[in-house]
């Protein structure tokens, strides 16, 4: 007795393994963009100086601080005109955010001397690539002191701006 070969169940065996293979793909991909975001998100840090404010120690030590602390905010002030500022901490600030609101978040005004104008104008991919980063660095130390009004005395050291001369 001659056997029939099933082509019907060997067509429905192989749609389910090139089904399967191609999530999986889809997976890997997903993965290997999420990779790539995450090192863009720190080369735009670097590049774009986030951490000569926002994290603590970075400028004196030439950039020599361990990436465990990068973006933990500070307790330096920056004083002038406008009252005290002090960076965020960003790590804990995204927490808080999906990406959808990081990127109205970094697109806001802030007070002085935050260049968030620089911000303003990066695009959505290299935004959301800076939230990749500090969502994979996670949340780590506390939040920055609250803003301080031009006409009180902050309590930690700060940077006084000079007034512009007119």
């Amino acid at each position: 007795m001659k056997q029939r070969f099933d082509y019907q169940r060997l067509g429905k065996g192989l749609g389910a393994l090139l089904l399967a293979s191609s999530l999986g793909m889809g997976r890997v991909q997903a993965e290997d963009a999420a990779t790539t975001d995450i090192a863009r998100g720190r080369y735009l840090v670097q590049a774009s100086a986030c951490n000569d404010c926002h994290t603590p120690g970075y400028p004196e030590a030439a950039g020599r601080v361990d990436e465990q602390l990068w973006l933990t905010g500070s307790d330096l002030g920056w004083r002038g005109p406008w009252g005290t500022t002090y960076p965020s901490n960003l790590r804990l600030v995204v927490q808080r955010l999906d990406e959808a609101q990081w990127l109205t978040h970094a697109r806001n005004q802030w007070r002085p001397p935050m260049p968030w104008f620089n911000l303003r104008d990066m695009s959505n991919a290299d935004l959301t690539a800076i939230y990749r980063y500090l969502r994979h660095l996670g949340p780590q130390g506390a939040p920055a002191p609250a803003y301080v009004a031009p006409n009180q005395e902050p309590r930690g050291p700060y940077v006084l701006f000079p007034i512009a001369l007119e």
